[in-house]
């Protein structure tokens, strides 16, 4: 989904604080007196966002799957993101509470007289301008967010660089969670996937993250699976998947609870998130295929 992010600051009339507004993903608009200085994160990869831009001091509460920085680790935990503990929230007395836009809590805590701002990045596209709201927000340098883009960037295209030619135009699927949902070519995944030069065999127009019928990946029969879902399995379980060339070659690659946040989470550590991938691809590039199989 294309969204608009419009950001203005504004002069206080009076003291030496600004004034500003910010319009979110809904495309609310949420006026500030000063600068936000108690922040509450619903969202793991807002949390990271924040965090990247060096202002982690701020947040007095997150969401339970927010599990990085370290220096998060003793924070309050407020309940998921979509169903957030109300009552813990407001006891934290936040400036801000940042929230996915799928929440059901918004409205909520707004009745509540919160201020919340809604922010869901699913592109790359959406990341860059999830950074420029929040460098606004938290007012930091507008250098900071620009510069940490153009190492995501950077990071990304030296993964792509690091990747031996017979990678170019392999056809990958990637598993997000049990259904099986995977990650389309429209997804921030997807588009790391194109970034790497690999063919995601999920086309865009199923949208970012459709739930597939598992027939469908059989069809496909990929040549490389990865798998982010943090379940742990040590096989896939879905029927007639065994038959895959990928799965009779072990070309899966099942990503621990560690590296799987980082590659289904869009926000700084798509850096890494693409490193991870490249690697993945390159060691399992050196498995041959069937009988039969590409490339």
């Amino acid at each position: 989904m294309r969204w608009r992010l419009a950001v203005a600051l504004l002069l206080a009339l009076a003291g030496p604080a600004q004034a500003l507004e910010i319009t979110d993903q809904r495309g609310v608009t949420v006026r500030f007196a000063q600068t936000p200085q108690r922040i509450v994160s619903l969202l793991p990869s807002l949390t990271e966002s924040v965090c990247a831009l060096g202002q982690c001091p701020r947040l007095v509460g997150v969401d339970r799957y927010s599990n990085h920085p370290e220096s998060i680790a003793r924070l309050p935990r407020l309940g998921g993101g979509l169903d957030p503990s109300i009552e813990a929230v407001v006891a934290l007395r936040p400036d801000v509470v940042l929230i996915s836009l799928s929440s059901r809590a918004a409205e909520r805590l707004e009745a509540l007289g919160l201020k919340v701002v809604a922010l869901e990045p699913k592109t790359h596209a959406d990341v860059r301008r999830v950074l420029q709201a929040l460098g606004v927000l938290l007012d930091v340098p507008a250098s900071e967010p620009e510069r940490l883009w153009r190492e995501i960037q950077d990071s990304v295209d030296a993964a792509a660089r690091s990747l031996p030619p017979a990678a170019r135009g392999l056809r990958v699927y990637f598993e997000v969670s049990r259904g099986p949902y995977g990650a389309g070519e429209a997804s921030f995944i997807g588009e790391t996937l194109t970034r790497l030069g690999v063919k995601n065999v999920i086309p865009a127009e199923l949208g970012p993250f459709p739930r597939l019928n598992p027939e469908f990946v059989v069809r496909a029969d990929p040549d490389l699976i990865m798998i982010g879902n943090r379940s742990m399995q040590a096989r896939v379980p879905y029927p007639g998947w065994d038959q895959m060339k990928a799965v009779r070659a072990q070309r899966l690659c099942v990503y621990g609870i560690g590296d799987s946040d980082v590659v289904v989470r869009p926000g700084p550590r798509m850096a890494e998130a693409a490193q991870i991938m490249a690697r993945c691809i390159s060691e399992k590039l050196a498995l041959p295929l069937p009988p039969g199989g590409r490339p």
